[in-house]
């Protein structure tokens, strides 16, 4: 019989803490290898962590609620299994970081270490260019929590420098700061927030109700987790980036008529149902192809221009919060692929089932608001990206159709698109121009073609 440790797996590349949210196993309770036991949240999305071994849990070393670094250990599962090599157990986390050298005890949680043969865990430590450097804007569930019992508005807590991976702010950071803050001792980045061109951001995030709400017929709802960290992205994207929303108009009777025409035969052959998300995805990846400052980020003074097209889709889930599934080299994807791709992405946020990684990485967001009936609307950028596509609803309208015989009367399938764009390095002639070119390409879809 052997007790083995059951660590808080690495989810993603710059994740190094997750919060607990469900043990879904008590202690004494028989697991089965790969059995989910507990349910965990990280800033990007919710998931569950496996038993790596089949047998009985034996301890739980932390609570619900508790926030946990990534490699400490969280449980032990009393086993007579044979036990699993390194290698099998976290094959999918070693892809991303290679396993690291003992490190001392004391050591911060960023630097994990490998405490006996049967347990290791990842060791991640603050790379040279990132660590002292201004935080990278994403704050774990510990670190707001402790911001928010300081007293630390989000002004403030911007300018914090991290030490963590990608400049995060890391809870030693934040109480480090506190202790400076108690004693006046702040440093002069982290002041800067009270300045008089601060003050607006400053009380937005520290705002209060002037009184208390004594009204009976109201109904107060306590934000959940993800809509806090959606309100907080949300808020941070307005305040980085100048917003501007540029519409267009598309004719897309012909790609209405083709899917309509070809919808049977596809989920016959593919076992899968074509939808206008992934057509939408098509169009958009060519005109990026075309203008590949759509396909970019800012960092400071400097436009970093993607090479690599990864297209987030806006997904609704169940509970009304909203999650963007990313998908990966979309541009080397035919529309079989792409179909495969939208359909699993959203099946797999439906069910919570989406893997850390599948949120990362985005380098352009479209959002479908024709979905939910809604004919257009203003989108907010998803940061880092420096742009964002909506399609509204699809409707029959009467319209002016031009010929060679003169101008008629037609009824077509009309929608309207939106894109909301960073004015810091997309002006107004790119960010039309770019629409323009994606309803240009809905347009003149080829109803003839095979798929």
């Amino acid at each position: 019989m052997a007790l083995v440790d059951l660590i808080m797996p690495k989810m993603g590349e710059s994740i190094m803490e997750a919060t607990i949210l469900k043990w879904l196993k008590k202690p004494g309770d028989p697991v089965k290898q790969d059995e989910p036991v507990l349910e965990i949240a990280t800033d990007k999305v919710d998931s569950e962590v496996p038993a790596t071994v089949s047998g009985e849990l034996a301890e739980i070393l932390y609570e619900e609620n508790q926030v946990v670094p990534v490699g400490a250990v969280i449980a032990r599962i009393k086993t007579e299994q044979e036990l699993p090599s390194a290698d099998e157990a976290y094959d999918f986390h070693l892809e991303e970081t290679p396993l690291g050298e003992a490190a001392p005890a004391a050591a911060q949680p960023e630097e994990e270490q490998p405490s006996s043969a049967s347990t290791f865990t990842i060791q991640s430590t603050p790379s040279e260019n990132t660590a002292g450097k201004a935080n990278s804007g994403f704050f774990s569930p510990l670190v707001l929590m402790i911001a928010k019992n300081e007293g630390i508005p989000l002004a403030e807590l911007e300018q914090i420098k991290g030490t963590g991976a990608d400049g995060r702010v890391t809870k030693k950071d934040i109480l480090d700061y506190v202790a400076r803050r108690k004693t006046g001792k702040t440093t002069a980045e982290s002041a800067t927030w009270q300045q008089p061109q601060a003050t607006a951001r400053e009380s937005l995030s520290v705002w209060q109700p002037a009184e208390k709400q004594t009204d009976r017929h109201v109904e107060i709802i306590e934000m959940d987790r993800m809509r806090k960290l959606i309100a907080e992205h949300m808020v941070r994207s307005k305040q980085t980036s100048p917003h501007v929303t540029s519409f267009a108009e598309a004719d897309v009777t012909n790609l209405v008529q083709w899917r309509e025409r070809i919808k049977k035969d596809f989920e016959k052959r593919e076992g899968e149902k074509i939808t206008f998300t992934p057509l939408f995805i098509e169009a958009i990846v060519k005109c990026i192809k075309r203008f590949p400052m759509l396909n970019s980020s800012v960092e400071g003074d400097k436009i970093i221009i993607k090479k690599d097209i990864h297209i987030g889709m806006a997904t609704a889930l169940p509970n009304g919060n909203l999650i963007v599934p990313v998908i990966k080299h979309a541009d080397t994807l035919n529309l079989v692929g792409l179909v495969k791709q939208v359909n699993y992405l959203a099946q797999a946020a439906r069910n919570n089932k989406l893997k850390p990684d599948d949120t990362q990485g985005g380098t352009f967001t479209l959002t479908n608001l024709g979905t939910f009936g809604s004919l257009m609307g203003t989108p907010i950028i998803n940061q880092p990206q420096v742009a964002i596509l909506a399609t509204g609803l699809i409707k029959k309208r009467p319209v002016v159709i031009e010929t060679p015989q003169g101008d008629t009367i037609g009824i077509r399938h009309m929608m309207y698109l939106s894109l909301s764009y960073d004015h810091r390095i997309i002006d107004g002639s790119l960010g039309a121009t770019f629409l323009s070119a994606v309803a240009h390409e809905l347009e003149n879809f080829d109803p003839q073609r095979e798929f």
